[in-house]
């Protein structure tokens, strides 16, 4: 069977790293990047690993994306991210000037969406499996505060 390469694939991957990340006791956010259909960047939050309040998932990502490239800039990539990126990813994804943002759950707490902190070219894709990476979420914190 030859496999399909669709968003809801690579959303499946970012859960992946979702759940590594809460295996490893880390807020369960996991992210793909995207070049013609292959994954060049997989990533999860590190924040408690590396004590770096910075290492979110899609941090993690755009560095190994452009290491992979060879460039600063993710033009032509997709990020598959399981939660809406917070503020700060949000300003680096702008800077990257990547095609595309594709996430799963809504930061119901935080609310940073704002379509006009990315660059005018990227594309935003919100409620992929949404309902995944939530249940996670809740799961984590639910477990945290027992």
């Amino acid at each position: 069977m030859i496999e399909v390469y669709t968003d809801a694939y690579f959303m499946k991957e970012a859960l992946k790293e979702a759940e590594l990340a809460f295996a490893e006791n880390e807020v369960p956010v996991g992210a793909v990047i995207v070049l013609d259909k292959t994954i060049i960047a997989r990533a999860h939050n590190l924040t408690e690993r590396l004590t770096d309040v910075t290492a979110h998932a899609e941090m993690q990502a755009i560095t190994a994306a452009s290491e992979y490239i060879g460039a600063k800039y993710l033009k032509k990539c997709t990020l598959y991210v399981t939660l809406e990126p917070c503020a700060m990813c949000a300003g680096a994804l702008a800077w990257t000037q990547i095609d595309k943002i594709v996430f799963g759950a809504s930061d119901d707490r935080k609310k940073y969406l704002d379509e006009n902190i990315y660059h005018p070219k990227t594309k935003i894709e919100r409620g992929l499996m949404q309902e995944e990476a939530a249940e996670l979420m809740k799961t984590f914190f639910a477990k945290k505060r027992s």
